[in-house]
């Protein structure tokens, strides 16, 4: 099975950014100068996805018009002669295609991941948050899907958090089965006390058709709300589930101080700003 289509959520409200995701999406926040959704579909572009479906909600049009042809734009950047910038618009939207759908109500990751069944089809497909930047020499998504080529079973992105944080998490019990592979055993969602291990579920899918079923099944949780890690215990019924503790350096964007490091990360390694912000920092004497 090649997977060719990514499913991006993107309906929630983006209340720990309140005010400023009062009229502006979370996903569109940016880091340094690109928005946040933007690396994550550049990641999925990068690892040889082209089918980029995003499942957006009230007040995000913005997304969608990021990502699409701005004549007007495009014609004044090219009278004004400002070429480079015109090939960096160009290149947002590159050699991926772009399909959206609504949740009308927030209803958890579960909800958002059933609702693009229709779009999905049978065939297996990629999940990323946007929440979760992470910077590889390799995409992360690029190397999971080297798991899935081996294993044609759903494939989850882990990394090791500290044992008192693990109860942000999603957290596996799992079964080390080749190099930072494991297959999971069990998920256990924000466990309060006893955590089955340390590998903390990111916001970093590969599912097969089989999770619609499963979220089918899945009863609803507190609010209401469908939750993909509920799902995931589903789907162990019936299908091998895998881990895979990715390489890269991750940043929770959805908080808003892992959201401050990124941008001073990424902007360290940007040519055209990395020497003045070195010189700022070096004056704050942290």
């Amino acid at each position: 099975m090649k997977i060719t289509k990514a499913i991006f959520p993107a309906a929630g409200f983006g209340t720990r950014f309140l005010p400023a995701t009062k009229a502006i999406p979370k996903e569109m926040l940016p880091l340094v100068d690109k928005p946040l959704i933007q690396y994550g579909v550049e990641e999925a572009r990068d690892s040889g996805l082209k089918e980029i479906i995003i499942v957006t909600g009230m007040g995000k049009t913005a997304i969608e018009d990021h990502f699409d042809t701005s004549v007007e734009l495009e014609l004044l950047l090219k009278e004004r002669g400002k070429k480079e910038l015109l090939k960096i618009i160009r290149k947002i939207a590159d050699k991926v295609h772009f399909a959206y759908t609504r949740q009308s109500e927030p209803l958890g990751l579960g909800h958002a991941i059933h609702i693009t069944k229709n779009l999905v089809g049978n065939e297996s497909f990629a999940v990323f948050l946007s929440d979760d930047i992470i910077d590889s020499d390799v995409p992360v998504m690029k190397q999971m899907l080297s798991v899935f080529k081996e294993k044609q079973s759903p494939v989850i992105a882990v990394q090791k958090v500290p044992k008192s944080k693990t109860h942000l998490y999603g957290v596996i019990k799992g079964k080390k089965v080749g190099p930072r592979t494991y297959r999971v055993l069990d998920l256990v969602e924000k466990p309060k006390s006893s955590p089955p291990s340390n590998l903390a579920v990111i916001g970093r899918y590969i599912l097969t058709p089989g999770i619609f079923k499963a979220l089918e099944r899945t009863p609803r949780g507190r609010g209401g709300e469908l939750q993909l890690t509920d799902g995931l215990r589903e789907l162990l019924k019936s299908e091998e589930v895998y881990a895979y503790e990715f390489s890269g350096t991750r940043f929770d964007a959805g908080d808003k101080a892992g959201f401050l490091q990124a941008n001073i990360s990424y902007a360290l390694k940007r040519k055209d700003m990395a020497r003045e912000l070195r010189l700022f920092l070096k004056k704050l004497k942290l």
